[in-house]
């Protein structure tokens, strides 16, 4: 049987339908079982090719999603604030209220950091949905291995029990003649 044949017994026992019909996913789940190749990782998962601006990206996000940015960022807000107002007794507030410069900073830090964070999370979920298609193809394979082993564990029982339904039958018919030849034996004395 060569490999075409097999695949597509391998699926119509194990989904109902011809291989020509499976999708990508399914496909390369019943290729790796008529292969008998181990599942293996997803080499996407594995290999780390971000550029250096999508690795910055995720440290950024990393860092301003944080307790510790934002304890620290309050400080400096606090201390911005509080330097000021000290200063303004002697007209030397580089900032004075209503902190002006201080709000541009702000709505420049968040006109920066939300586009940041958001290509960091775009990119995390990508990475996410192709684990999730992997853990999908494993689980799959799983499924359908096991169910094929039934299969195969069905055919060995049903094997079996007509063989020991054949030797049964054969052994008893062995009892009777034996009981039928000391039946006549013991009519023949009597």
């Amino acid at each position: 049987m060569n490999l075409d044949d097999r695949r597509d017994q391998l699926s119509r026992e194990l989904l109902s339908v011809a291989y020509c019909d499976l999708n990508a996913v399914q496909r390369s789940v019943i290729d790796l079982i008529a292969a008998e190749a181990p599942t293996g990782l997803n080499k996407a998962l594995v290999s780390d090719d971000r550029s250096f601006w999508d690795r910055l990206a995720d440290r950024v996000a990393a860092v301003g999603g944080s307790w510790a940015f934002i304890g620290s960022f309050s400080g400096v807000l606090l201390c911005w604030v509080a330097l000021n107002l000290v200063l303004r007794r002697w007209n030397l507030a580089f900032d004075p209220y209503p902190f002006i410069f201080l709000n541009l900073l702000l709505s420049t830090v968040a006109a920066l950091q939300a586009p940041v964070i958001m290509m960091s999370q775009n990119r995390q979920a990508a990475k996410d949905r192709e684990n999730a298609e992997h853990d999908y193809v494993v689980n799959l394979r799983a499924e359908l291995e096991i169910m094929h082993l039934h299969s195969k564990l069905d055919a060995l029982r049903d094997r079996d029990i007509g063989g020991m339904a054949r030797a049964n039958a054969e052994a008893l018919a062995r009892l009777e003649a034996q009981v039928a030849a000391l039946s006549a034996k013991l009519d023949a004395r009597g």
